[in-house]
């Protein structure tokens, strides 16, 4: 009997076994049919989870967008992290698909060598790069086409831009959706345009945000000076206004008090703005505070921002030697520094600002100013001066004395504005207003919505985004989202949320705090110490320069003993202070590892000894509990 009873309990099992493979294979299959479109993202940041943007511009679009993948088999087999972005692309095209509902519409092509698929790549503006040495050429881009013959293209998805994937194919299909774009006009002093460059003075191509924003919109260059804002102007783009007279600050007041909007770049001390002659002789300072006053904002006189927590880390030279100091009023900004809950702002990883002003509200300010970006808690104002000609980086970290309170960098402007011309338009000479609008505005027809930005540097190319040659193109490669909040910005102030959120979808750098604040303290230590010995370095310098013109011919010196005893209880003392130098670099060092260690016994050691030890008592005291329900009762 009991042997029919184990092979009952055998062909129980087995059979068990078999329906269960059977019921995986039915469940995955009608998971994969019925729950097509479902997607559940765990990643830190929700990398695979596409932006509202991206929704917004999908759900938008009213005609036919045909976007056309190519890609070359034997491009993949000869390098594996094509082939893995090329999954990525598919992956994310196809959801485009069904997010649009067929509005989009998805075509594949393996472009071979000599095939009609290669040729169309190239008709279609795609970049080949060599396979071999046979002249074979690999294709991977996308290429889209609307019902008008509206183009767009990628002509090669490179590695380095993978963090911007989902950017630069949504602009693909935005751009396709929405062949009417706002107008953006662009008032500068600065070659933001291209043209004669800081020294030597070389012709120079525009700035690299200005391609980013001609990929939007329409751009429209204004002269620095006129007496009224063209009428086709969506949105007014200033950079640096200096030097602009009544006439012209009088034409951005009517046109704001108009309904116009405007996105404002002032600077307490643009680094980018560079005489002629190199030679600087004034600080660089945007003065546009007649118009701000009456916005409610102020950009605070002589003075930038400094941040402890944001500086960034530079090389400079002390005493001859390369050294590596946290230059705190270069300032790279992450998360915590932004408003998380404003759609410019939502999804921007990192920003790099140089020598930023400070925007501080007036006090009779009646409009609503928001915070857009601002400094960490220590921060603290420093004289515009120190940062104009030859900045002293390492003093400025030494001397740096928190405020304790964050500082505005950035702001939005909404409310009813005034105008700044409460007499009327400015008059000429002879007392005539020619040109102007003929209707003056007193305050703002409807409330206004403006952004300020206290910096300009940061639409310097070199403080944002890397420029490579990519076959004979011009590729930008990003390492902050600089020219992503412009374009936000845009966006935003043009009446359209359907960009927003597409870019900062790079990780932003997240140092460990604790390390951060332990690495600064003792080096902010070290330079104190190190200060102090070039001083002491330069008075002996001084003492013998004194001692040689008191002597005469060089050849003629002869130190006395009380001299000789000086210099060498000097170089004793200056062993003694190197001696101490190296002993805070030591436990600099020590204080660094040990907080290594620890955490690495916390993550690889301890949780896991934790989690183990939990099981083991959840056992045990699951069998004794057991134990207690089988003994018999009496």
């Amino acid at each position: 009997m009991s042997r029919l009873q184990t092979a009952d309990r055998t062909k129980l099992a087995f059979g068990g076994l078999a329906l269960a493979v059977v019921l995986f294979f039915a469940v995955n299959i009608f998971s994969n049919s019925a729950f097509q479109g479902w997607r559940l993202d765990l990643t830190e940041g929700r990398l695979f989870t596409l932006s509202k943007g991206t929704l917004n511009v999908l759900s938008d679009i009213e005609e036919p967008v045909t976007l056309r993948l190519y890609y070359s088999k034997k491009l993949g087999e000869s390098s594996p992290r094509h082939a893995t972005l090329f999954g990525r692309v598919r992956e994310l095209l196809e959801r485009y698909v069904d997010l649009s509902k067929a509005k989009v519409q998805l075509e594949l092509y393996n472009p071979e060598p000599f095939s009609d698929a290669e040729d169309k790549a190239v008709a279609d503006g795609l970049k080949g790069i060599p396979l071999n040495n046979a002249g074979e050429l690999g294709y991977f881009g996308l290429a889209g086409v609307n019902s008008t013959d509206d183009q767009a293209v990628i002509p090669f998805f490179t590695t380095e831009r993978e963090a911007f994937l989902e950017y630069d194919m949504t602009k693909v299909v935005h751009t396709l959706a929405n062949p009417e774009r706002k107008v953006v006009g662009v008032m500068s002093p600065l070659p933001v345009d291209g043209g004669v460059a800081m020294p030597p003075r070389t012709p120079a191509p525009p700035w690299a945000v200005m391609d980013q924003i001609r990929e939007f919109f329409d751009v429209q260059a204004l002269p620095t000076s006129l007496r009224q804002i063209p009428d086709d102007i969506d949105i007014l783009l200033l950079i640096h206004p200096k030097g602009f007279d009544d006439f012209t600050l009088y034409a951005i007041d009517q046109f704001v008090l108009g309904g116009g909007r405007v996105l404002a770049f002032v600077d307490a001390n643009a680094e980018v703005d560079v005489p002629p002659d190199g030679r600087m002789t004034s600080l660089p300072v945007s003065d546009f505070n007649k118009i701000l006053k009456t916005w409610g904002l102020q950009l605070v006189a002589n003075k930038v921002a400094a941040d402890l927590d944001s500086a960034r880390r530079v090389n400079v030279r002390v005493g001859g030697k390369l050294s590596v100091v946290d230059y705190v009023v270069w300032l790279g900004l992450s998360k915590k520094n932004f408003d998380a809950k404003d759609a410019v702002t939502g999804d921007i990883s990192v920003i790099n600002m140089a020598s930023a002003g400070i925007l501080e509200k007036t006090g009779d300010a009646k409009t609503e100013i928001q915070p857009l970006i601002t400094t960490g808690p220590r921060a603290m104002g420093i004289g515009a001066e120190k940062i104009m000609r030859s900045p002293d980086v390492v003093g400025l970290f030494r001397d740096f004395k928190s405020e304790n309170k964050p500082l505005t960098l950035a702001a939005r402007i909404k409310g009813t504005i005034k105008t700044a011309f409460p007499d009327g338009p400015p008059k000429d000479k002879d007392g005539t207003s020619v040109g102007v609008p003929p209707k003056h505005l007193g305050q703002s027809a409807r409330p206004a919505n403006l952004i300020v930005v206290a910096d300009v540097d940061m639409l310097y190319d070199r403080f944002w985004v890397e420029t490579r040659n990519l076959l004979g193109q011009r590729l930008l490669v990003p390492n902050a989202n600089n020219a992503d909040f412009v374009v936000n910005s845009l966006d935003n102030l043009g009446g359209s949320d359907a960009l927003i959120g597409l870019r900062g979808r790079q990780e932003s750098s997240r140092p460990f705090q604790l390390v951060l604040d332990i690495r600064q303290g003792a080096e902010r230590q070290f330079r104190t110490k190190e200060q102090a010995l070039q001083t002491k370095l330069e008075d002996v310098r001084a003492k013998l320069n004194n001692l040689i013109q008191r002597r005469g011919d060089k050849s003629d010196v002869v130190l006395t003993p009380e001299d000789s005893a000086a210099i060498a209880g000097f170089r004793r003392e200056m062993s003694k202070v190197r001696r101490d130098l190296r002993q805070v670099q030591l436990e600099l060092r020590k204080d660094l590892d040990r907080l290594d260690g620890f955490l690495k016994f916390v993550n690889i050691a301890l949780v896991p000894l934790l989690l183990g030890f939990a099981t083991v008592m959840a056992t045990l005291i699951g069998r004794a509990r057991r134990r207690a329900k089988t003994v018999p009762q009496e």
